[in-house]
C-alpha cells in the first residue's frame, strides 16, 4: 500500500506521524512510504534518515494522494481539501467540538479513523494514553511558569522554600492525564489533591500514591477550586465533547492569579471559559485568572512525543496497510470504535450527538 507522512501545518506542532524505524518496518513489509520534504525536522529527523529507511521524500501534493495517510493532528481546511474516497486518513480527530472539520471530512468522502477513539481489548484507550501521558507530565510545568507574576499569576513558587508553604494544585479528573499531572506536580514539591467522581478509582489512587496526594470525591469541587492556586482540567469521555466543570461564574470564587491549565481542550474544554491557544501565545487572562489552553500540548516535547506515539501507532498502522481498512476493522471491534466518518456516513456517536447529525450504521461500512 501506498502510505503517506506529511509535514505537520498546525501552528507550533513539530511532532510527525511515524519515525524512521517505523517507516523502514512498513517498507521491510512491501509497502511504499512517502513522506514529505522537512515533515520529521520539528522532531530531530531528517529526511536523509527517512530515505534510509527505504521512503521517498516527496512533495506535499505526492504526500496527500496516497492510499493511507498517517499524521498526528486533525487536518486543516487545506488537508482536507486534499483527501478524496479513496483515501483513508489516520490521525487524531477530536471531532466533537469541531463542527466545519466534521463537515469536510464528511463532504471529502474520505475514510477517517481517528486515533483518540481506537479501543483495545480491555476498553482503553492506546492511541490516546501517549499522548495524555505527555500531556498529564507536562500540565504542572507549564501551569508553573503561568504562575509567574509577569503572567498575572499569583507569583507563587510550585514548590515553596522553607518556611512557605507549596502551592496547592488541585487536577480534576483521575485518569492517565490526571495521574501523570498529579505525580510530576508533587515531584515538583506541591500540596495535590486529585478530584474524581468514582470514589473505587480514588481508591485506588490513594493506594497508588501511599497517600502523599489527597483524593476528593467531585461533589468537593466547589469548595477546593477556592483553595487552588492552580487547578488541571484532565477530564475525558472518549469522542464526546468535554463537560464544563468551571463555569464563568464561578471564577468570581477564585484566588486573583489561580491558574487553569485545560488538557481537556482538544475535546472543547473542562472550563467555560476556555479557548484554544498556542505555544507562540499560551495563556490569556480572564476575571484575574490564568489561563492556559494550548491545543496540542505534546508539541512541545515534539522528539518524546513522536518516539511514544509512533511506538502505538505503529501495530495499527501495520494492519491497516496490510489489510486494508475493511479487514482490519471488521478483524478488530476496537480498531472499528476508531472509524469516525466514512464515504459522506458519521460513525461516532458522540458526535453525532452533540453536532446534531444523523448516525450511520458501522456494520453497513464493513460489508
Amino acid at each position: 500500500m501506498q502510505i503517506g507522512i506529511p509535514k505537520e501545518i498546525k501552528t507550533q506542532e513539530n511532532r510527525v506521524g511515524l519515525t524512521p524505524q517505523a517507516v523502514a518496518q512498513l517498507v521491510r513489509s512491501g509497502h511504499a512510504v512517502r513522506v514529505e520534504a522537512g515533515a520529521g525536522v520539528g522532531s530531530g529527523y531528517a529526511d536523509a534518515e527517512y530515505q534510509a529507511a527505504g521512503a521517498q521524500i516527496a512533495s506535499v501534493e505526492a504526500v496527500w494522494q496516497a492510499a493511507l495517510v498517517v499524521k498526528v493532528k486533525e487536518p486543516q481546511p487545506v488537508e482536507i481539501a486534499r483527501l478524496g474516497p479513496a483515501q483513508t486518513l489516520f490521525c487524531y480527530l477530536h471531532l466533537a467540538p469541531d463542527a466545519p472539520q466534521t463537515d469536510g471530512l464528511l463532504a471529502s468522502g474520505c475514510t477517517a479513523i481517528a486515533f483518540e477513539t481506537v479501543e483495545d481489548g480491555h476498553r482503553r484507550l492506546p492511541l490516546l494514553a501517549p499522548m495524555s501521558e505527555v500531556a498529564g507530565c507536562l500540565a504542572p510545568q507549564v501551569g508553573a511558569m503561568a504562575l509567574h507574576a509577569w503572567r498575572g499569576g499569583r507569583g507563587v513558587l510550585l514548590g515553596g522554600v522553607p518556611g512557605v508553604a507549596p502551592a496547592d494544585v488541585l487536577v480534576l479528573g483521575g485518569g492517565v492525564v490526571g495521574t501523570h499531572a498529579a505525580r510530576v506536580a508533587l515531584g515538583m514539591g506541591a500540596d495535590v489533591t486529585l478530584l474524581d467522581r468514582d470514589l473505587n478509582r480514588l481508591k485506588a489512587l490513594d493506594v497508588q500514591f501511599g497517600g502523599r496526594v489527597k483524593t476528593a470525591h467531585a461533589g468537593m469541587l466547589h469548595t477546593l477550586i477556592r483553595q487552588s492556586d492552580m487547578i488541571i482540567g484532565a477530564v475525558l469521555i472518549p469522542g464526546a465533547k468535554a463537560p464544563h466543570l468551571i463555569r464563568r461564574a464561578d471564577l468570581a470564587e477564585l484566588r486573583t492569579g489561580c491558574v487553569l491549565v485545560d488538557v481537556a481542550i482538544d475535546q472543547g474544554g473542562c472550563f467555560e471559559t476556555s479557548r484554544p491557544t498556542t505555544h507562540d501565545d499560551p495563556t490569556y487572562l480572564i476575571d484575574g485568572v490564568v489561563h492556559y489552553c494550548v491545543a496540542n500540548m505534546p508539541g512541545a516535547v515534539s522528539r518524546t512525543a513522536t518516539q511514544a506515539l509512533t511506538a502505538a501507532v505503529l501495530p495499527y498502522a501495520q494492519t491497516l496497510a496490510d489489510q486494508g481498512w475493511q479487514a482490519a476493522l471488521r478483524a478488530d471491534p476496537g480498531l472499528a470504535k476508531g472509524l469516525n466518518v466514512h464515504a459522506g456516513g458519521l460513525y461516532e456517536p458522540n458526535v453525532a450527538e452533540v453536532q446534531g447529525k444523523p448516525l450511520a450504521v458501522l456494520a453497513d461500512a464493513l460489508a
